[in-house]
């Protein structure tokens, strides 16, 4: 049979003709800065980041460490209880002066990623300061690579200078939090949240927890190394599209099986399977910039999507949602990787 283009129309066919289970699934959320006078397109402003917090706290949502909450959620071992993770990636000062006092006073629990050779640089923390934080109760800090650099393979890169340069990033910098802070956690922040299967192998090989930059909860079909964020700065963290963010659960596809990202063709296929549990005539699915895109079904299972006109940044998404019966998104983001498009 010849696949088939969804329309419209089907969207609105009724939740009642599947059943789907309502259990829930971590959602982490990713900052950088939390600062009124820092760029904006990474940069949480105070009002807001209060207003996120108080938000988590109105739904009953619980915050809980991003290791153990992680291990859970891919475990399935969640149930019902709806949960939360707070990250930080790069270590700004602002993390320090603004949002640790307004966590600490809440008793929220946060993890912070730290690329170590920033640290003490203008506008970053120091060591003290992340000592200080460290011995507070809840705060875990973890690797966010030595130098911040574009750690999927360059087009033209030797194998050799890529293994050289991806190993000194990523175990120099687990050694100077061990040196530093005395803290060896097998967690790992992607820069930029890029990635290719290389260094997807890399993290697995350590044994590392790996988190991008792509939307979505984490749950029993999540992929150890290639684990999803909310990112929530300005943008994207407004409080009138929030609370589906933190109700959201990920979507039932195994994450192993979806492509790196890394892209052959301009615009990317994205396709992937979906449970017996998911109607496909729900499902809604959106590209960077382009808003709502069709796509096809095959075999009345798998989906096969392709945005309608090529993209012109580094990095851009895929998402696709599909309603939950308590009201909440299942979630499915993937994250697209040109390397032809310079780095940042």
């Amino acid at each position: 049979m010849a696949p088939r283009m969804m329309t419209r129309s089907l969207l609105l066919l009724p939740i009642t003709a599947f059943t789907l289970t309502a259990n829930a699934d971590l959602v982490v959320l990713q900052y950088h800065h939390v600062s009124d006078s820092t760029p904006s397109s990474t940069s949480t402003s105070v009002s807001l980041f209060q207003g996120q917090l108080d938000m988590i706290e109105d739904l009953g949502l619980e915050v809980v460490p991003l290791e153990s909450g992680t291990r859970a959620a891919l475990a399935g071992e969640l149930n019902d209880r709806s949960q939360v993770a707070i990250t930080f990636d790069d270590a700004y000062e602002s993390v320090y002066s603004q949002a640790a006092p307004a966590l600490q006073e809440r008793g929220y629990e946060y993890t912070i990623f730290v690329n170590t050779e920033a640290v003490g640089s203008h506008g970053y923390m120091t060591w003290d300061q992340l000592q200080e934080v460290r011995d507070r109760d809840g705060v875990t800090i973890a690797n966010h690579s030595k130098d911040h650099g574009h750690l999927a393979k360059r087009p033209g890169e030797s194998d050799n200078d890529w293994e050289a340069r991806v190993n000194r990033s990523l175990d120099e910098a687990q050694e100077t939090l061990s040196e530093k802070l005395g803290t060896n956690v097998p967690m790992f922040a992607y820069p930029y949240g890029e990635f290719d299967d290389a260094l997807l192998r890399k993290i697995a090989a350590r044994g590392w927890l790996g988190f991008g930059q792509q939307s979505g909860a984490i749950g029993e079909t999540s992929a150890a190394t290639r684990l999803p964020r909310f990112p929530v700065a300005n943008a994207y963290g407004q409080l009138n599209s929030l609370e589906d963010k933190l109700r959201s659960k990920a979507l039932p596809v195994d994450a192993n099986k979806l492509p790196d990202g890394v892209i052959s063709e301009n615009p990317p296929t994205l396709a992937f399977t979906v449970p017996n549990t998911i109607s496909v005539d729900r499902l809604s699915c959106f590209a960077s910039g382009q808003g709502r895109v069709d796509f096809q079904v095959s075999g009345g299972d798998k989906v096969i999507l392709k945005a309608p006109r090529s993209f012109n940044s580094r990095r851009f998404r895929y998402n696709c949602t599909h309603p939950a019966p308590d009201g909440s998104y299942y979630w499915l983001s993937q994250q697209w990787l040109d390397l032809s498009q310079p780095e940042d």
